[in-house]
């Protein structure tokens, strides 16, 4: 029997629906990853990542993983056992990076704030002075909250104490400015599947040439033979070495999916996606929604809501239960302690256009009425 999908329009935390043009490259017949052709393509791939993450680094690539596998990668190349990190928790995926780098066999040093809030930059900084850690790693958007962190101010203490910083871009890159050279960041990683409009299984990253060097100086070889970014830059460095197969079709989806963004232009999708952040959360207020992330730190793509009390006592899960089966619409609920009391709603890459949000209410009022 043939595959079949019902119609959804992805409004979660992710995935996003993917631009036909991206579905459409993704049925190109395949070829060798070691085809000319192919790596002409992987060549484009990396030079508009590079312009995406703000960057020069050479070593910027598609890695064949889903974004959390680009977040190990970050901490697995630059942090040995017995090191030092320093960790800013101010959600769920902060609390994974201390994960991460535990297993590692890292010393982790927490610095927390509560889920809807930024972190406190003094905090970070004196965490940062006290430790003098070997990396310091944080959020830049929180997929978890919608909070929006602020990075160059913590990026500057952390190199002050002569530290790495690692960033989570996974929901900002493609839909927000990022500017890892200016900002100072050594290691950022972010999937495919948000704001890039493409589908899951490859994490973009980029490591700065002082990553590079602290991966050549390890006393240990990486932990992970496959995320161990010495052997990775021998296929994606300008010797094109056998490392692995790349997933051809994905990086067909990522290449075409790339060109959509930069025809846009990056000022125009910032644009576009805070348009929709603010028309949904003034097309929800009268029915009771609440940011639960104060203006000047939400993160436009995601954004997070306070429940009313008609969704709260229907059940949430079977509003959005019924959103789902009865309207094809997907939207996310809340992870950890913010389960059952807010919504993550996603307008992120071709789904962040206001008639997505005249939808989503439409059907929102007929579910609670």
């Amino acid at each position: 029997m043939p595959i079949t999908t019902p119609p959804r329009l992805l409004l979660g935390p992710g995935p996003s629906n993917a631009h036909p043009r991206v579905l459409e490259a993704m049925a190109h017949p395949l070829v060798g990853h070691l085809d000319p052709s192919f790596l002409e393509l992987m060549d484009e791939v990396q030079d508009r990542l590079r312009g995406l993450f703000g960057t020069r680094n050479e070593m910027t690539l598609p890695l064949s993983a889903p974004g959390s596998a680009g977040m190990e990668a970050c901490l697995a190349n630059l942090l040995e056992p017995g090191d030092d990190v320093v960790v800013g928790v101010h959600g769920v995926f902060g609390g994974r990076m201390c994960e991460v780098s535990s297993r590692i066999g890292a010393r982790v040093t927490r610095v927390e704030s509560e889920m809807g809030t930024p972190l406190d930059v003094s905090a970070m900084a004196d965490a940062i002075a006290r430790v003098r850690p070997r990396v310091v790693a944080f959020v830049h958007a929180e997929t978890s909250t919608g909070v929006l962190q602020p990075v160059p101010e913590i990026a500057a203490a952390a190199h002050d104490a002569g530290s790495f910083v690692v960033l989570d871009c996974v929901t900002s890159l493609a839909g927000l400015p990022l500017e890892l050279d200016a900002w100072g960041v050594d290691a950022a990683y972010s999937g495919t599947q948000k704001c890039l409009s493409c589908p899951p299984g490859l994490s973009p990253v980029s490591f700065s040439e002082r990553a590079v060097t602290r991966v050549r100086e390890r006393e240990r070889p990486v932990q992970s033979w496959f995320l161990d970014v010495g052997l990775l830059a021998g296929y994606f460095g300008g010797e094109r070495v056998y490392h692995h197969t790349a997933p051809i079709s994905a990086v067909y989806a990522l290449a075409e999916g790339l060109r959509v963004v930069d025809e846009e232009g990056l000022a125009e999708r910032t644009r576009r996606h805070r348009a929709a952040s603010r028309h949904l959360i003034e097309s929800l207020a009268p029915l009771g929604f609440e940011p639960l992330v104060e203006e000047g730190f939400r993160l436009p793509p995601l954004t997070t809501l306070r429940l009313p009390a008609a969704v709260v006592e229907r059940g949430e899960a079977d509003v959005r239960r019924s959103l789902l089966l009865d309207h094809g619409i997907e939207v996310g609920g809340g992870l950890g302690k913010l389960a059952g009391t807010i919504w993550r709603i996603g307008l992120m890459g071709e789904n962040a256009r206001e008639a997505n949000v005249e939808r989503l209410v439409a059907a929102l009022r007929a579910t609670l009425t």
